[in-house]
């Protein structure tokens, strides 16, 4: 199949079926040479990128996650102010940015995702 048109709802109440600039252009962005359709990796010191397959690429994300949470996992914190200790659960060795390609649906399994397992630096573009 080939996306040959993108149309918004005339219908709908609020745009009337125009189309932000990100859906005005998407058939260009489908369309362009430079997509990429595929992961590429650059190991550390290499000059080029090389495509790799999505098992590997997942499998290579997923074990660092578990690695950086593994290590920089911290489950006490003493508060400063009163010294007392306090449960935190947490790991700061990570972030997780989210993008307006996300919607509120994806956003709201993206929180609960990331924050069991301990993230507390999540932040979206749309506050930004």
């Amino acid at each position: 199949g080939r996306i040959v048109n993108i149309e918004g709802d005339p219908d709908h109440p609020v745009n009337r079926g125009t189309l932000c600039p990100k859906g005005a252009s998407l058939v260009d962005f489908i369309r362009s040479p430079h997509r990429l359709t595929r992961p590429e990796y650059r190991g550390p010191g290499e000059t080029e990128w090389k495509p790799v397959s999505w098992d590997w690429a997942l499998d290579r994300i997923t074990r660092l996650m578990k690695e950086t949470r593994d290590t920089s996992f911290r489950t006490t914190e003493v508060n400063k102010k009163d010294q007392k200790e306090y449960v935190v659960n947490r790991t700061d060795g990570m972030a997780f940015f989210g993008g307006a390609g996300l919607d509120n649906e994806e956003c709201y399994l993206y929180q609960k995702f990331l924050r069991s397992i301990g993230l507390v630096y999540i932040e979206h573009q749309a506050r930004i």
